[in-house]
């Protein structure tokens, strides 16, 4: 079972506030807590492991942008902490909202990580890291059969007039993109609809190795989206398409680490 991003509360980095006003009201200093107790309890009962996207507050009182998976006991047997902040940190004038994960959020600490688990490897992640091909490489690269994230995306781009169809359309095509090119399968859930009088694009969707949406939402209402899934699939495509041992030539793609921002051009004439 996937939750959405930040599934506790309202998408709270929309709101201009102070980080201390926003740890006091939105955070969770340990998890399971005392609201979310049941829903562990309720997980067990039905050996349904889940993901839950969350905002953490560390003891440290470091702030991160959370997501834990669990087994069928309700165990939490991995944490991912947001590394693809998007936004902004400063107020911005003018706009009907803001988005400000960078504000309230540091950069995860954990990295891209993949657990044995329910007898899948699973990957996680959240939200914009979604958009990202090194999200899905890196747990490729752990063998990752099933990539599970949340997200939470605004139909309203504030940063560029974006025409609202292509939110959608990002959304999906940046999941079909990476299933396909790492031979895994991918599970999204967002939210949808209105959230405090915002609206979200929804589309949750489940996406094969092949690139096939297998099942996506179909209204903005509350909706829960299945598939019996063939992990075999993803099989075929890791041996076949994407042998990543017998193809992969990492010694020419330095500059993916190298560099932060684009640079200027390597290539030269020949001899």
């Amino acid at each position: 079972m996937v939750f959405p991003e930040l599934a506790l509360t309202t998408f709270f980095p929309r709101y201009w506030m102070t980080e201390d006003e926003a740890v006091d009201r939105f955070f969770e200093r340990s998890m399971p807590g005392p609201e979310t107790k049941p829903l562990f309890s309720l997980a067990a009962e039905l050996k349904i492991g889940f993901y839950l996207g969350y905002a953490e507050l560390t003891p440290e009182g470091r702030r991160f942008n959370t997501a834990i998976m669990t087994d069928e006991n309700a165990k939490i047997v991995g944490r991912y902490r947001k590394i693809h902040l998007p936004g902004h940190s400063h107020h911005i004038e003018g706009t009907p909202f803001q988005h400000l994960e960078k504000k309230f959020f540091d950069v995860g600490n954990e990295g891209f990580n993949v657990w044995e688990t329910q007898g899948v490897r699973m990957g996680m992640c959240l939200c914009n890291d979604r958009r990202w091909s090194e999200t899905y490489r890196v747990m490729a690269l752990q063998s990752a059969e099933i990539v599970v994230l949340g997200y939470n995306t605004p139909s309203m781009n504030i940063h560029w007039p974006e025409p609202i169809h292509l939110r959608m359309f990002s959304h999906l095509i940046s999941l079909q993109g990476n299933a396909y090119g790492n031979g895994l399968w991918v599970a999204a859930a967002g939210k949808c609809g209105s959230e405090d009088g915002f609206h979200m694009i929804g589309g949750s969707a489940i996406v094969s190795p092949t690139g096939e949406i297998v099942a996506q939402a179909q209204t903005e209402e509350d909706e829960l989206v299945f598939a019996n899934i063939d992990l075999s699939i993803g099989e075929a495509f890791r041996e076949h398409v994407f042998n990543f041992a017998k193809h992969r030539r990492p010694e020419h793609y330095k500059l993916i680490v190298e560099r932060t921002g684009a640079g200027p051009p390597l290539g030269k004439a020949p001899d």
